[in-house]
Formats: structure tokens, sequence, C-alpha cells
């Protein structure tokens, strides 16, 4: 039974993992690159622990919304450790990943413009090619109500970005 455990994971790793660095290099800012490393293997761990819920047939979607979450706690505890620092140091108003892989202003001020849900749902689908279903997946949702939330998430970026103006 190990065996066949073993087995099953080391699949679901070989098949997930690059969908999961890529997904988590995407999204790093403010983290280093040094980082996805760790927060792939925070994954892994997770993926071990709870092989007996990945749904099969779905196993990088559900593990592309582990790593979600998990990117979030990361953010959520570097944000933290700025706090700390900013009563130290200066702030550093450097540019975010999305300034440097968007060379679009409109664009760029449409993306801003979303809500963070929105903003993710539309880059899981644009980035990182997730269709309806898979987003679901990651997001907990059904393929039916990934499919609005996009869709209307697309509608949003699309009036917004008609409605930019750039000087």
């Amino acid at each position: 039974m190990r065996a066949q455990r073993e087995r099953r994971f080391r699949a679901v790793a070989d098949e997930a993992t690059p969908a999961i660095g890529a997904y988590l290099k995407r999204r790093i800012y403010p983290l280093t690159y040094t980082d996805v490393d760790d927060l792939v293997e925070e994954v892994l761990i997770i993926a071990w622990r709870r092989l007996d819920d990945i749904p099969l047939g779905a196993e990088v979607p559900w593990l592309i919304g582990v790593a979600r979450n998990v990117l979030r706690n990361a953010h959520r505890k570097f944000r933290r450790g700025e706090v700390v620092v900013s009563h130290l140091a200066r702030p550093h108003h450097g540019s975010s990943a999305e300034d440097n892989v968007i060379a679009d202003e409109g664009v760029r001020a449409a993306l801003e413009s979303l809500s963070e849900d929105d903003r993710d749902i539309v880059l899981l689908h644009a980035w990182d090619g997730r269709s309806a279903a898979e987003i679901g997946a990651i997001l907990g949702l059904t393929t039916n109500a990934a499919a609005v939330r996009l869709s209307r998430a697309q509608d949003r970026f699309r009036k917004n970005f008609a409605s930019v103006s750039i000087d």
C-alpha cells in the first residue's frame, strides 16, 4: 500500500511541479525567486499529507489552489515583517512584478483597477492558460461558477481598459 501511495505521489509531483513553479514565479513579488523552491516544497509536503484528498484528473489545478494559499501565507508573513522593517528604515517604493512584465500602461491600469480576486482569475486564465474547470478547482468553485466569475472579471477588465486614459 505504501509503495502504491509513493508511486501516486511521484506521478502527481512530476506532473504538477512545473506548473506550480511557473504559477509561483509569476506571482512571487515582493518575495524573491530564491523563495520559489521553498514554496514548491511546502506545496508538495501538503500534497503528501493530503494525497487522498487530491481529485483524480484534477491534480494540477488542485495543487495550484494549494500553491495559491501557500503564496498568500508567504506574502502575509512578508508584509508583517515589512511593518517591523518600516519602523527601522525608509520604505522602498520599487516596481511590482506587473510593472516589470506588463509594458502597456493601459493594461496595467486596467488590471490594477480590478479586485484582487478578479485580477487573480483573469491572470490564471491569461498568464497560466487555465480553463474555467481548472480555475474552479483552484478556487474551490464549480466549473460553472468559475466560468461566470471569469466572464464577469474579463468584462470588468475590458470595461476598465476601455475607460483608461494614459497621459
